[in-house]
């Protein structure tokens, strides 16, 4: 049997194919690549298409024998999300909706969603619980708690078993080196806060320094992005023991600073990094810190690399050996 990867030549989704691969998987990735890089993919079977094509997924459906998915296929920018609406849900909403469909056509009954803590919105205490309220300030995370809910429904109706993963900013490559953060446009903190130390940008823009935090500066947890690949496989491999649907939150229940992160970039990369501060984003809270307690309980989640300067340590690496990216060196 296979798992198919959604979105798996993106970032994340690259690194979950890693690790399942490492761990003697069959790998099935779908992925339109808009945003992802087959030279991401390293093994497996790749098919170039979008989720919202029925004719793609059932082509995928058909020819592997699939028996559970793991979802990374959406648009993930807040501050685009704010401006364009309805590309998100078209693309995360509906593409969704595609997906759960095609699985209960095919008779796949377990998926992995790569969620988000935007979902949470303002946070009522830090470190943030699965109990908490959810209540996104942003397009983006109200669509990623649409799709939650749509798996939910499809449970009751059809038997599909989920397991909804939040998180907040994964950062780090690979160990190998093969792998690592690439965006076109790139707006994740550290690859920016890194391009800035290479001299690719004149300076780190810091949005908003008047926030009710220590220095004024937004809070954020930071996962290695190899850590969060592993919570997925462990996921699959929950819902394949006869796990029930469940949601939990992935992250290091320790909060950085955006200028605690350009210092610890300074201290690891040796260079001076400009900052210039800018007004406020819309919909970026103060403090977004995830408990994840309930993870490493029950999926056995032990993350292997928490400390922020071996994440970015691990990022700077793979960013000075790829200078453009995947497009060459």
């Amino acid at each position: 049997m296979a798992v198919l990867v959604t979105g798996g030549a993106g970032y994340i989704g690259s690194h979950a194919v890693a690790a399942l691969l490492e761990r003697g998987e069959d790998v099935v990735v779908l992925d339109n690549l808009e945003q992802g890089h087959r030279e991401a993919v390293l093994g497996g079977k790749l098919y170039v298409g979008d989720l919202r094509d029925r004719d793609v997924v059932d082509q995928v459906f058909g020819e592997n024998e699939i028996d559970a998915v793991i979802h990374f296929a959406a648009n993930s920018l807040v501050g685009e999300s704010m401006k364009d609406p309805g590309k998100y849900y078209h693309n995360n909403v509906y593409g969704t909706l595609c997906l759960l469909e095609g699985m209960n056509r095919h008779g796949v009954k377990r998926i992995v969603f790569s969620s988000t803590a935007a979902t949470y919105g303002e946070p009522e205490r830090v470190p943030i619980d699965e109990l908490d309220r959810t209540l996104p300030t942003n397009a983006y995370g109200e669509t990623k708690l649409a799709m939650e809910k749509m798996m939910k429904w499809f449970d009751i109706a059809h038997g599909i078993k989920y397991v909804s993963l939040r998180y907040f900013n994964a950062a780090g490559a690979h160990e190998s080196g093969r792998i690592g953060e690439d965006h076109n446009p790139e707006t994740h903190l550290v690859p920016i806060v890194l391009q800035a130390a290479a001299g690719k940008r004149p300076h780190i823009s810091v949005f908003g320094d008047d926030y009710d935090t220590p220095d004024g500066t937004c809070i954020r947890d930071y996962i290695h992005v190899s850590d969060l690949a592993d919570a997925h496989v462990l996921a699959v491999e929950r819902l394949r023991g006869g796990g029930d649907s469940a949601v939990y939150n992935l992250g290091s229940g320790n909060g950085f600073s955006v200028k605690q992160v350009i210092e610890i970039a300074r201290n690891v990369t040796g260079r001076d990094i400009k900052v210039v501060t800018e007004p406020r984003r819309a919909g970026d809270p103060a403090v977004l810190v995830a408990s994840s307690e309930r993870a490493r309980r029950e999926l056995g989640w032990q993350p292997k690399r928490e400390r922020l300067e071996d994440i970015i340590r691990s990022a700077w690496q793979w960013h000075q050996a790829h200078p453009n990216g995947y497009n060459g060196n």
